[in-house]
């Protein structure tokens, strides 16, 4: 049976095993998903997921509870495949996207979660950061070009190249006839935010 939350984190602060193995299975299945949006395979997300749950496990004992533990843990997370991210240095952050893609024309698709990650995570991994950072996260460019070392300029560049592109894989999907539109939460392609100021 699962402790309550603030017995939880008690537990979990003591390093009993028990308390521990429940907090990995309210949370690592959630978690995993916000690693799968940041890392470009599973086997990443598992080892990105693995490291940054250590790291809860080895500061909960910081957690102020000044607000939910789920939003703690998911900050640790992705900052835990921030830090993967920047100890790639192969990996750069697109600078030029050479294709033009009329956005009059946007795609009113609606996509079930899973569609919508997998088609996230065809994105150059430099869009695809930018992208989940604002569109999913809530960070501004001034934020995002901190956590990144970028320039915030260079964040709202990369996120407009992100959106497009996202845009193009969409349409390419729904012409393909791949994307099934059955919608999950409601999400379509127009919720995706455009102002880049």
């Amino acid at each position: 049976m699962l402790q309550s939350e603030e017995r939880l984190i008690e537990g979990c602060c003591k390093g009993d095993k028990l308390a521990q193995r429940n907090l990995y299975e309210i949370y690592s299945r959630k978690m995993f998903g916000v690693c799968l949006r940041y890392c470009n395979n599973r086997e990443e997300a598992e080892e990105v997921l693995q490291e940054g749950l250590l790291k809860v496990f080895n500061k909960i004992g910081d957690f102020k509870k000044e607000g939910p533990l789920e939003s703690w843990i998911k900050k640790i997370i992705i900052n835990t495949a921030l830090d993967l991210y920047r100890r790639n240095k192969n990996r750069q952050l697109e600078t030029e996207w050479q294709e033009n893609i009329n956005e009059s024309v946007e795609p009113l698709i609606e996509l079930k979660a899973k569609e919508l990650l997998q088609i996230i995570q065809t994105l150059p991994i430099g869009f695809r950061t930018v992208f989940n950072l604002y569109a999913i996260e809530g960070y501004n460019h001034a934020e995002i070009g901190n956590l990144l070392s970028i320039s915030e300029g260079t964040s709202k560049s990369q996120y407009s190249r992100a959106r497009q592109h996202l845009i193009k894989l969409i349409e390419k999907e729904k012409k393909a006839g791949d994307v099934i539109s059955e919608p999950v939460n409601n999400f379509n392609i127009k919720s995706i935010p455009l102002n880049i100021s």
